[in-house]
């Protein structure tokens, strides 16, 4: 969090979707989502809206959290153990997979932003995106639809899918398949290496490039 606050203004958000059925952030502000609970129907559309009219999103989506929570199973505050972003993923152009046979234990990856702590991580493909055709659109409730004109997510991946940069349409995505980043460790020096991580991935995702 003191990390996050040295780069700006912080606002806390319990929901994506304000009263008037928009998402209340300025044009220019960044999205850091941070292991999100499954979002509405209603929370996709919006954010794939304000992604697309120029939003920007720092994403942490880990399928297998391994940090601890003081909190328990079905308290709002505690962080999902297995992120369940798939509509919005595909809508972007990307899936997320586990290595199921990955070895457990904290590591570090080297990456274009420089080393990232990680632990049983995930790994970034490019998919199909819901808007490219009408057959591509999917009909569950928990899926987001296409309409004609929107244009497919542009992905690059780096970091053997540890890392992945969307283009869509106005909007950039900005995503890591982990988030042991995030973890608090008792170690100064180790906790000085997260925030200084923490810190290249917003000036990646502020950037835009």
């Amino acid at each position: 969090m003191e990390e996050l606050s040295s780069h700006g203004t912080l606002k806390p958000l319990d929901t994506l979707v304000d009263a008037a059925g928009r998402l209340a952030l300025p044009r220019d502000a960044l999205l850091v989502l941070a292991q999100p609970r499954p979002l509405s129907p209603q929370e996709n559309v919006v954010l794939d809206r304000w992604v697309r009219e120029g939003g920007r999103v720092l994403l942490f989506a880990d399928p297998a959290l391994t940090m601890p929570s003081r909190f328990a199973l079905g308290d709002p505050r505690r962080p999902q153990d297995t992120v369940l972003l798939s509509p919005i993923l595909a809508r972007w152009g990307l899936g997320l997979e586990f290595d199921e046979a990955a070895p457990p234990g904290e590591r570090l990856v080297d990456t274009e932003r420089g080393p990232l702590p990680v632990n049983l991580p995930g790994r970034f493909r490019r998919a199909g995106n819901f808007g490219e055709s009408p057959s591509a659109r999917p009909t569950g409730k928990s899926g987001i639809a296409g309409k004609a004109g929107d244009a497919p997510g542009t992905c690059t991946l780096s970091a053997e899918g540890l890392l992945a940069r969307c283009r869509v349409e106005k909007g950039r995505i900005f995503a890591v398949s982990d988030a042991a980043l995030l973890e608090e460790v008792p170690d100064p020096a180790a906790l000085a290496r997260r925030r200084e991580a923490l810190g290249a991935l917003i000036d990646w995702a502020e950037s835009g490039d």
